[in-house]
């Protein structure tokens, strides 16, 4: 299992290569996002960020879906699948008319 610093230096490498990909500069993807051009450099060097400027990083990047995988939609959770059963039918037998 990788460690806290680990998971934020991959993530800050991943950071960096979208704004590369993208042709931004530090400066300039600062500037789109509204934040602190250190942002930017502490988030890229695994640093960590504010959820706020990761956001508007991703946003800016294009990438904000990314947040998705962080929180998805909850609907209906397997446990609770498992714990609700339809409840069975059964075939009624017909009564017999002896009296």
């Amino acid at each position: 299992m990788k460690t806290v610093q680990e998971w934020e230096k991959e993530f800050g490498l991943q950071i960096r290569d979208l704004r590369l990909r993208r042709n931004l500069g530090q400066v300039e993807l600062a500037r789109r996002a509204g934040t602190a051009l250190n942002v930017v450099k502490n988030l890229e060097a695994g640093k960590g960020s504010t959820m706020s400027s990761l956001i508007k990083l991703l946003r800016v990047l294009g990438n904000a879906e990314w947040l998705l995988s962080l929180a998805p939609e909850i609907s209906i959770s397997p446990l609770q699948m498992i714990s609700v059963k339809p409840s069975r039918k059964r075939a009624t037998r017909e009564k017999s008319l002896d009296v």
